[in-house]
């Protein structure tokens, strides 16, 4: 049966650990586990850690990867999502998608006879989620004592990151302004999966309230990619920038992540994106680290 990985709960707990501790073991590997194969890369988005990333992790392993943009394809005059998911699974062995809609994306999967993998989606950002979790175990050796802070807007980011955090029995708190709190699906979603893996999701608007204890502080740009920056939002989201005076209420030594691409000045300063506690760049690389392995699992049959 082909496997996707379209949500966090595409993988379960067990081969998540696996994965990111394989990850953690392997990192600067190169073998020919997908020699032979060949990983496409549609967007109808911009990207730079998504597009080189996978990329990159496909040549580690012996493959090749072939960059197709929505806009040079048949999708863009009217092929149907469906079509050209059969015609592409019978060229590749393997795609990943970064576009608008998680309704799109499955619609692909539920046609495709290739491992389909989100790139991100306005909804969701699963593989980011994958790197963060990774990244995160190598500065916690114990993830259920973990507390783990986001800030700022409730976005696809936010629902992923919740997600894995709480699937492998970690404590996170979304701290957000209530008008942009995570949707009610998400927060619903992330309660099942903390009542299975053991983890806690607390929903918090004051933000010197909810770094108190925290291991880790997390955000993401306010604008998501296409959407216009207004003034309002801003402003609302404003008292949510990790700045040294927020970070200093959190515990000594917390260390400070990023997704990126950051925009310096506004949802965090450029002195703590800079700075000591900053774990934002190790956090990028672990996206080809830890894509490998979710290559190696969905493309390269290994087993987790």
């Amino acid at each position: 049966m082909t496997r996707h990985y379209l949500k966090v709960a595409d993988l379960t707990k067990d081969e998540v650990l696996a994965l990111i501790e394989s990850a953690r073991a392997s990192k600067g590997e190169r073998s020919s586990l997908l020699s032979g194969k060949t990983l496409g890369l549609i967007f109808s988005k911009p990207s730079t850690r998504t597009r080189v990333s996978f990329t990159v992790a496909a040549y580690h392993l012996g493959g090749r990867a072939i960059f197709l943009s929505e806009r040079e394809m048949q999708l863009g005059r009217g092929e149907t999502i469906e079509d050209t998911a059969r015609v592409l699974s019978g060229y590749l062995n393997g795609v990943v998608i970064r576009t608008f809609s998680q309704v799109d994306l499955e619609a692909f999967a539920a046609a495709a006879s290739i491992p389909v993998i989100n790139g991100l989606t306005d909804e969701r950002h699963p593989s980011q989620a994958l790197a963060d979790l990774m990244t995160i175990s190598e500065y916690a050796a114990d993830l259920s004592k973990v507390k783990v802070v986001y800030l700022g807007d409730g976005n696809n980011v936010a629902v992923s990151l919740t997600n894995i955090l709480v699937m492998v029995g970690a404590h996170i708190v979304v701290c957000t302004p209530p008008e942009l709190e995570l949707p009610s699906w998400a927060v619903s979603e992330a309660e099942a999966l903390a009542a299975a893996g053991g983890g806690v999701i607390e929903i918090l608007e004051d933000p010197a309230e909810a770094v108190r204890d925290a291991d880790f502080l997390y955000t993401d740009v306010w604008f998501s990619m296409g959407q216009q920056k207004v003034p309002e939002k801003r402003k609302m989201l404003e008292p949510y920038q990790i700045d040294q005076r927020l970070l200093d209420l959190a515990k000594p030594g917390c260390r400070v992540m990023h997704c990126l691409p950051a925009h310096r000045g506004e949802e965090i300063s450029a002195e703590v994106m800079d700075g000591p506690q900053s774990i934002v760049f190790p956090q990028a690389e672990n996206r080809l680290h830890s894509q490998k392995e979710l290559l190696k699992l969905l493309i390269g049959d290994a087993k987790v």
